[in-house]
């Protein structure tokens, strides 16, 4: 008797193009989705190690937004920002189905995927009609010698990515896929609003305001120690993208066992 047994695998690379959306949560929209979406973009590759499971390295480039006029979160606060982001991740992909790029049975799939990123932002505001970086103006005393406690925060920092989608095989070389995913960060200054309002000293003569107090209260009806964000809570930011693949090689391979009596 005569029995063989095999394994059947799929083995390739891709590089392809995303387009979509970004927005972001956090002090100024604490919970609608896609509120104040923009414009984002990027490129990625992935490589497969079956049809099951990858791992995609991606670059992401967007635009962030948020005002309490627009959001209705509170109009007495009256802030709002924008902010570039420049996005690297990585991060490891499941299928739910055996799909590969040409596959004739699993020509779609959908999946999740998470891992881990580090990201790029500026917070800028409207000051005095001006679009102005609101980091530099230490807008809750960050770096002021009355609150020693308030450093100032990076520019730069890491998030945890997670999300799911939905993948398509155009043909035997071209793919797509839809997927939305969520930014889980470690700041809370996405916004440039965190904690409270402060004592300004560095105001320039008596009767005037200075930039930094406009940029932190442009309604100048909050004394120092009022809440103005919450900090309890750090920042997110979402991407919703269509992408669009290139089979970079092919490679398949079959192991046999085989067994006599």
């Amino acid at each position: 008797m005569f029995i063989g047994l095999s394994a059947f695998a799929q083995h390739y690379g891709e590089i392809g193009l995303t387009g979509g959306g970004m927005y972001y949560l956090g002090d100024l929209n604490p919970g609608k989705h896609f509120l104040q979406t923009q414009p984002a973009f990027g490129g990625f590759v992935r490589h497969n190690f079956n049809e099951r499971l990858a791992i995609r390295a991606a670059y992401t480039y967007g635009k962030i937004k948020g005002d309490d006029a627009v959001s209705k979160e509170n109009l007495l606060r009256n802030l709002n920002f924008q902010s570039n982001i420049h996005d690297i991740s990585g991060t490891f992909e499941f299928n739910f189905f055996n799909y590969f790029i040409g596959s004739l049975r699993h020509f779609f799939t959908p999946y999740m995927y998470g891992g881990a990123s580090v990201f790029l932002f500026n917070p800028k505001g409207v000051v005095n009609g001006s679009l102005t970086e609101l980091r530099p103006l230490g807008t809750e005393g960050q770096g002021s010698a009355l609150y020693p406690s308030r450093k100032q925060y990076s520019k730069i920092s890491f998030a945890i990515p997670f999300g799911i989608g939905i993948k398509y095989s155009l043909n035997n070389f071209v793919g797509m896929s839809l997927d939305w995913s969520m930014r889980k960060t470690f700041t809370d200054y996405l916004d440039d609003v965190s904690t409270s309002y402060y004592l300004d000293l560095a105001g320039t003569t008596p009767g005037e305001v200075s930039a930094t107090e406009l940029a932190s209260d442009p309604t100048l009806l909050h004394n120092a120690g009022m809440q103005r964000g919450d900090d309890a809570y750090n920042d997110w930011y979402s991407i919703v993208s269509f992408s669009i693949s290139l089979k970079l090689n092919y490679l398949e391979r079959t192991r046999c066992l085989n067994v006599f009596y």
